[in-house]
């Protein structure tokens, strides 16, 4: 059975008629005919009583007008689902981060919405050492690394810089200076993630190479934890900036320098370099460039 011919046969049906049907569907009668001829092939049974002049229906054909009309409701459905999927009015985003970057897709997300309220946008918390090959395995549609991606089936967009500051409380001794050394910050308690990540992979080597002290007093599991802990002066933190804007803007922590250690890093979006993008994915890569070209 085809589509097209339980559209003639529910036409043929509704018409009363074969003449009246090939009228409506701009189709000649004996085409009409042919198809109804096709469907009754198919299932076996008549489906309309020829000895009538009005088209009755035999019980085969009253059977399989029900599921003709809920047939093509459902094709009707499913063709403006794809079409909605296409104008990207539904379907689904996902992109993959860290904790330390999440921050940066915010904004993103907030300006894709705006233009895509009816599109799912999922942030899925992944290590960044992981996030290159979760997009090339479609876990995700999109990473954010602090890093140009090796892969040569990847590509990126830029999405600016960060840097590693040292966070203090407001009434720290150091909450003041504009910039300290990486050996005065040895000297501090230091409160680590305890999640690895290139980044801390990075300070840690910086401080070997030099034979300088490091002075972790404790680890936590979340940045929000570390923040906070910060505050209540417990110790202090190497962060990215970005991590801590609301709280610095605030004055509940002090953002300070350490040149050694807080070159800027680049922060991209990376992604597949071959079209199997959903069109939602689609846009929201070509808003992305938008905002960051």
């Amino acid at each position: 059975m085809t589509f097209e011919d339980l559209r003639v046969f529910v036409t043929v049906a509704g018409e009363r008629s074969f003449s009246k049907a090939a009228k409506k569907l701009r189709r000649t009668q004996p085409a009409v005919s042919q198809a109804i001829r096709r469907l009754e092939k198919t299932a076996g049974e008549r489906l309309i009583d020829r000895s009538s002049r009005d088209g009755t229906l035999t019980d085969a054909g009253d059977l399989l007008l029900d599921y003709a009309h809920r047939l093509l409701r459902l094709a009707e459905e499913a063709s403006g689902a794809v079409s909605e999927l296409r104008d990207v009015k539904k379907g689904r985003v996902i992109v993959g981060s860290n904790e330390g970057t999440v921050h940066t897709v915010l904004p993103l997300i907030e300006a894709f919405q705006r233009e895509h309220p009816g599109v799912f946008v999922e942030e899925r918390r992944l290590a960044a050492r992981q996030l290159p090959q979760e997009v090339l395995l479609r876990t995700v549609d999109f990473g954010i690394i602090t890093f140009k991606p090796a892969e040569r089936g990847l590509d990126s967009v830029l999405l600016g810089t960060d840097e590693l500051v040292l966070l203090v409380p407001p009434g720290h001794a150091l909450a003041s200076s504009k910039e300290i050394t990486m050996e005065e910050m040895g000297r501090q308690s230091i409160i680590a993630h305890n999640d690895p990540s290139p980044a801390r992979e990075r300070v840690l080597r910086l401080y070997q190479q030099r034979h300088a002290p490091l002075n972790i007093l404790m680890s936590l599991p979340s940045l929000d934890g570390i923040k906070r802990a910060v505050e209540m002066g417990l110790g202090v933190a190497l962060l990215p900036r970005r991590c801590a804007q609301a709280e610095i803007a605030r004055r509940q922590l002090a953002a300070v320098d350490v040149p050694d250690l807080g070159s800027p890093r680049e922060l991209r979006l990376v992604y597949r370099k071959d079209t199997t993008l959903s069109h939602a994915a689609q846009a929201f890569l070509k808003l992305t460039r938008r905002m960051h070209t």
